[in-house]
This record gives C-alpha cells, structure tokens and sequence, in this order.
C-alpha cells in the first residue's frame, strides 16, 4: 500500500506496524512523490494524510479517483471536525481516521477496505493442487490444510496469482515486502525454501536459474 505522510517518525511507526501484519508500505513524505509514486505502481490502498507538502492530500485522492484504479483511500488528518470528514469523503475518501490514532485500528480499517474489494477479484484460486483463499488466508494442497506465516502466504499469493508464469526474486521483494528492504538480502531465498517445505513433496516451487521462481504447473515449461 502507499503512506503518504510528511511527519517521519509518524511515517516509520506506521510502515513498521505494517510489517507486523505482513503488510508492504512504500513511503510517500509530499505531494510529488506520491504521485510519482502512484505513476510507476500499483497500490491495493492509499493512506493520506491531507496536510503535506507540494500537492495536498485531497489532490492526491482527487487524482486517485481520477484515475479509474478504484484504489481505496482512508484519509489521516488532525482535523476532527464533521465538515472536515465531509469534504474528504466528497473528494473520493473511503474511511477517516483522526490522529492520534491506534495502529490497531489503522490494520483493522486496512482489512476492512481489502474485504469490500473481494468482489473485483477471484476469491479463490486453485493450480497444481493448491487452493489458495486470500481472504480467509487459507491454503490447501489436495485437500490438507498447510498453515503458512504471513511472510510465506504473501509469497505464495504472488507466485500463484501468477498462474505458472516467473516471478523474479526481486518483483517478490516489490510485492511482499516493501521498496525500503535492502535489495541484496536473501530474504526472498530463505522465504520460498521455507514455504517449499511447508507445502511439501513434490516440490511445488520451482526456481528459475539467473530468473527467479514459478509454480510448478507440470505442463513441462520447467
């Protein structure tokens, strides 16, 4: 999801308390760079703050909306007045939260938003034996329940969202984890050799020498 948030501390203790939850944030400190931001990527959610330098909050919202993305917005703002909130929802806003806020209502809203939006999307999806159901976070394969970290469900709804096809380990970077994770970790490795074995033999995973990894669909693409 995309923060846009000019206060830093504010900014890094809420994509931290995202990355409790499993939860990708890139960070957007003005106007400008949420924008360039929401240029070259694709959010499931906007958080904004309206108060931030170059274009405000309601611009980027208004440009959201604008868009055709249908991304949802929760807007954060100090200002906790009724003829504030209304103007926000007027511009596009799909949920409020008045700062101070708790974090945990903050992933509670999150979730909420993510569930209305289940119907623009498959709600479940089945290759190779696996039965992946991202709203419930439920995994099966033929039929036996494999309990996943929320790290190892992330990469998994990427790779299966991809129907077979390769996903490089640094497009699982970009999707699971967020744009400020070093590059050179071996964060992905560690990840897909875990989930591996957690959905067990025969492997499901396969890598990709020099590209990256793929579910193993058995139409001998591997």
């Amino acid at each position: 999801m995309l923060v846009v948030e000019d206060e830093p501390y504010m900014a890094e203790a809420i994509r931290d308390g995202l990355r409790l939850e499993a939860i990708a944030a890139d960070i957007a400190g003005d106007g400008d760079t949420a924008l360039e931001l929401l240029s070259v990527n694709a959010y499931d959610i906007a958080v904004l703050d309206r108060d931030i330098p170059g274009p405000s909050g309601d611009e980027i919202a208004e440009h959201i909306v604008a868009s055709g993305a249908g991304t949802p917005i929760i807007m954060l703002t100090a200002a906790d007045r009724l003829d504030d909130k209304a103007t926000g929802f007027g511009i596009g806003a799909d949920d409020y939260l008045t700062k101070p806020f708790e974090m945990r209502e903050l992933v509670l809203r999150l979730r909420a938003l993510d569930r209305r939006r289940a119907h623009s999307r498959p709600p479940v999806r089945e290759i190779a034996g696996l039965r992946v159901d991202p709203f419930r976070r439920e995994v099966y394969r033929d039929g036996r329940y494999v309990a996943l970290t929320r790290k190892q469900f992330a990469v998994l709804e990427v790779l299966v969202a991809a129907e077979g096809g390769v996903i490089s380990a640094e497009e699982l970077l970009e999707r699971a984890w967020d744009e400020n994770t070093d590059p050179f970790t071996n964060a992905v490795r560690i990840t897909v050799s875990a989930l591996r074995k957690r959905l067990g033999e025969p492997w499901l995973i396969a890598t990709v020498p020099g590209v990256g990894y793929r579910i193993d669909t058995g139409d001998g693409r591997g």
